[in-house]
């Protein structure tokens, strides 16, 4: 995915146990909640329609988008990935912080 738009990916979630520092889960996922309440889901645009109408008082909306392909598993990473990284980890947290990079291509 790096090499084919080819920018730097920058991945830094939040570790595990510290959700509650996310603003996006605070000020969000409460309304996303309230609207499912009581609704049985029949189908899964059903839960799209219901999360689209999810609306904060200050105007924030959620998106909504269903991925309804097959993804293959079991997947392995490349034999050369470990002697030659594309990975450039943070010095801060580098086991949660890093960046992708994209392979250099000479013209």
């Amino acid at each position: 995915m790096v090499n084919e738009l080819g920018i730097d990916i920058r991945i830094a979630p939040y570790p595990p146990y510290t959700s509650k520092y996310n603003p996006i889960e605070h000020r969000l996922f409460p309304h996303l909640s309230r609207v499912c309440q009581g609704v049985i889901f029949e189908s899964v645009q059903a839960v799209q329609h219901l999360r689209a109408t999810a609306t904060t008082r200050t105007g924030l909306q959620g998106l909504t988008t269903i991925l309804d392909q097959t993804y293959q598993t079991g997947r392995k990473v490349a034999e050369d990935f470990q002697s030659n990284p594309k990975i450039v980890f943070d010095e801060f947290l580098p086991q949660w912080n890093y960046t992708a990079k994209p392979k250099l291509q000479v013209i």
